[in-house]
C-alpha cells in the first residue's frame, strides 16, 4: 500500500475551500473522487492546510495511501485527467508510510496580493484585493517585521477559532511593491489598467490561525493608509484582542505558496 505526497495548485474562486463540506464543492472532495476512481475504493486525503473559500494555492501538499501500485508520474497524469482545469496535481512522489502532510509540516508560506490602483484589471479581480488611494509600503513593511518571532497571535484569529494555543512562530514577514506594468500585462491593455502597484505581503511560519494572514493584511493596509501609526502593530499584537486589529482582508488575495518539511 504505497503512500504518496502530492503537491497541488488550484484556483479557489469557485470552491467552498479545501476541506469537504456538507454542501458545495471542495478541492479535497474533487481529488478524493478522482483517487476513488483510480484506486477502486474510498481514499482519505490529508491536506497540509485548510484553505478557505476563495483562497488559492500554488503549492498545497496532501498525502494519501493507495491499494494499487502506481508510478508517481502516472498518478500525476491520471489525477489531472480527472480533475477540472482549475485544480492541478503538480507532482506526486512515493514517501514513507508514516508521512502525513499536515502533521509532518514544519512551515508554510502564504502570499497576500494587494492591487493598488484606481481601477483593477478585470482579470485580476479574483486574485487580489483592490485597494485604491496611496499606501505607504515602507511603513507596511516595517510593521510587518514586528510580527516576526514567537508570539501569541490571538489578535489576528477569527472569533470562531478553537485552537488549543494561539502561539506561533513567524520566521519571515515582509511587504514589497511591484509595478503592475512588469507583471505580464500586455501592452494592448489600456494604461489605466496597467498603472499602479501590486503590493505583496509574504509570511512564513510554523502554523497559522484561522483568517490570521487576512487579518494581518487588513491591519497592514490600515497602517499603509496612514490611519494607524506603525507602532500600533505592536499594540495590537500585545493586546490579544481581535477587535483591536484591522479588518479581515478578502479571501481572493490569499495564496498558499508552499509547505516545508524540514527545519524551520
Amino acid at each position: 500500500m504505497p503512500t504518496f505526497k502530492i503537491t497541488l495548485a488550484y484556483d479557489g474562486t469557485h470552491y467552498v475551500g479545501w476541506q469537504r463540506q456538507a454542501s458545495g464543492t471542495s478541492v479535497q472532495g474533487l481529488i478524493e473522487e478522482a483517487l476513488r476512481e483510480l484506486d477502486g475504493r474510498e481514499v482519505v486525503l490529508h491536506g497540509a492546510g485548510r484553505t478557505d473559500a476563495g483562497v488559492h494555492a500554488l503549492g498545497q501538499v496532501a498525502s494519501c495511501t493507495l491499494d494499487r501500485a502506481i508510478e508517481s508520474g502516472v498518478l500525476t497524469r491520471a489525477l489531472n485527467a480527472r480533475l477540472p482545469p482549475d485544480v492541478r496535481a503538480v507532482s506526486a512522489e512515493e514517501v514513507a508510510p508514516d508521512f502525513h502532510a499536515r502533521f509532518r509540516a514544519t512551515a508554510k508560506t502564504y502570499r497576500y496580493r494587494i492591487y493598488n490602483a484606481d481601477v483593477i484589471a478585470p482579470f485580476e479581480r479574483h486574485y487580489a484585493w483592490h485597494v485604491f488611494g496611496p499606501l505607504d509600503v515602507e511603513a507596511m513593511d516595517t510593521a510587518a517585521r514586528v510580527l516576526e518571532g514567537r508570539h501569541d497571535f490571538a489578535a489576528f484569529q477569527t472569533n470562531s477559532g478553537t485552537t488549543r494555543t494561539t502561539e506561533r512562530r513567524v520566521a519571515r514577514s515582509r511587504v514589497i511593491r511591484t509595478n503592475l506594468e512588469h507583471t505580464g500585462v500586455t501592452a494592448s491593455v489600456p494604461r489605466v489598467l496597467r498603472g499602479g502597484d501590486l503590493i505583496v505581503y509574504e509570511i512564513t511560519g510554523d502554523g497559522f490561525l484561522r483568517h490570521m494572514v487576512r487579518a494581518m493584511a487588513g491591519t497592514l493596509v490600515e497602517i499603509g493608509r496612514g490611519r494607524w501609526p506603525i507602532e500600533q502593530m505592536r499594540e495590537v499584537l500585545d493586546s490579544r484582542d481581535r477587535g483591536r486589529a484591522g479588518p479581515t482582508a478578502p479571501a481572493c488575495g490569499l495564496f498558499l505558496v508552499g509547505v516545508e518539511y524540514g527545519d524551520l
